[in-house]
């Protein structure tokens, strides 16, 4: 039985590195992305969990950005998909 508790214990010591790698990529990905790009990521980010709809989740995040007129349709569609793919990273 000890040894199963001592495998356990470092499986459950292991998930945070690997959610801390997924959010390192993602961080690296998001680093890549322009200036439009970067504020979709970077106000959607905080809204993503496993269960998240990217794909409606940056819609949500864009769609008043470019109402508001503080991006340009042309510009919010590519920046939007790229910052998805980041995203994608969070999951």
């Amino acid at each position: 039985m000890p040894l199963r508790t001592i495998a356990f214990s470092l499986f459950l010591l292991a998930l945070p590195a690997v959610a801390q790698a997924d959010q390192a990529a993602a961080s690296a990905c998001a680093n890549q992305l322009s200036k439009d790009g970067r504020t979709i990521y970077d106000r959607t980010a905080p809204t993503v969990t496993a269960k998240t709809d990217i794909m409606d989740a940056v819609t949500s995040t864009t769609r008043p950005l470019v109402m508001n007129g503080s991006m340009s349709r042309d510009a919010a569609r590519p920046a939007a998909e790229a910052a998805g793919e980041c995203l994608k990273l969070l999951k």
